[in-house]
């Protein structure tokens, strides 16, 4: 255990973060589901833009790495062009 007052700080810090990271990305995840199994174009074409900004929130604050946040934005443009 840790002996350091700045230390038992950083501990409840990082649970803290780490919890919070946790809740964002099972967010995304879980809106991206819901994009993909959209089977109507418009209301796919209306929260497009939504998961997208998720996405890119994730990627800015190094949740997910720049390059996945990339292919799924990708993935998904794709997807919702092609219906």
């Amino acid at each position: 255990m840790a002996n350091h007052k700045s230390a038992l700080k950083r501990i409840r810090r990082n649970e803290a973060v780490r919890l919070r990271n946790r809740y964002q990305h099972k967010t995304v995840r879980n809106a991206i589901r819901k994009l993909r199994n959209e089977e109507d174009k418009k209301v796919a074409s209306e929260m497009l833009p939504k998961v997208v900004a998720m996405i890119d929130k994730l990627s800015k604050s190094n949740i997910i790495h720049a390059n996945k946040a990339a292919n799924l934005k990708s993935k998904l443009m794709s997807r919702v062009a092609a219906m």
